[in-house]
């Protein structure tokens, strides 16, 4: 089976794979690749093949997609999981983009235990069995300001990622090496300092959405680890060491070569 696999993977890579022009053309617009070594993104390219292979991603509201779109949606999504693997992306299938942000309904109960019906304007959301959804004009938002730390195709991705142990709470699946002990701990002292400087009303230096539960801290701080690491390091220490350990890599150090 894992020969299989294998061989299906090599003729894919080899099949469709991304065109050098098309590659350039996407990469070249995403400032949050540079400094990555040329080894780092030619694995990239290899996941992104993949990624835009086995997923079926198209528009919603007849919204149409060019081939350099799925890529550029591909790139970003491969980036968490660069030295992970596919494989952690492999329980779902599809991307739906509208062509922005878009309404959900839903009823939500409050504290009281009181169902209140609520409408909400997102730019992405995950579901943990089903498709994940995003907005193309904040991609682009995100694209052209990339070094406030804000990224809706990342912020997703890890929420797929936190879902693989059954539900959304903030911490995914761990590494053998890794202590989940050492991670609650950290995040849970982390997110609380940073509900109270809110409540405070101190400045934070991380979009203040991170409050809204463990789940969305996560997301929110994998955001800032890929696209403002020196933010998150500087403020959040323990936080990017671990973030460093789980999603094995050092974006900071990129972030130093590109300076």
């Amino acid at each position: 089976m894992i020969f299989l696999k294998r061989a299906r993977t090599r003729y894919t890579l080899h099949r469709y794979a991304i065109k050098h022009k098309l590659w350039v053309a996407v990469t070249s617009q995403l400032q949050v690749l540079q400094g990555m070594s040329s080894v780092e993104k030619a694995h990239l390219r290899e996941l992104s093949t993949l990624f835009v292979h086995e997923k079926n991603i198209f528009g919603a509201q007849d919204f149409q997609l060019t081939e350099e779109m799925r890529v550029m949606i591909a790139v970003q999504a491969c980036l968490p999981i660069l030295a992970l693997g596919i494989e952690l992306v492999s329980t779902w299938s599809d991307i739906i983009v509208y062509p922005d942000a878009f309404q959900v309904s839903r009823d939500e109960r409050d504290e009281f235990g009181i169902v209140h019906h609520e409408t909400h304007l997102l730019s992405g959301e995950s579901w943990q069995r089903g498709p994940l959804i995003l907005s193309w004009q904040d991609i682009e938002m995100d694209r052209q300001r990339w070094q406030q730390g804000h990224n809706v195709v990342i912020h997703e991705i890890a929420h797929k990622l936190d879902s693989l142990n059954g539900s959304a709470n903030g911490m995914p699946p761990l590494h053998v090496a890794m202590h989940p002990e050492q991670w609650a701990t950290t995040f849970s002292a982390a997110y609380q300092l940073f509900t109270q400087r809110l409540e405070h009303h101190q400045r934070v230096c991380v979009n203040p959405y991170a409050a809204t539960n463990p789940a969305e801290f996560f997301a929110v701080f994998s955001e800032y680890f890929f696209c403002a690491p020196d933010i998150l390091k500087n403020h959040f220490a323990d936080v990017y060491q671990l973030l460093q350990l789980y999603y094995r890599q050092d974006p900071l150090r990129r972030c130093q070569i590109r300076q």
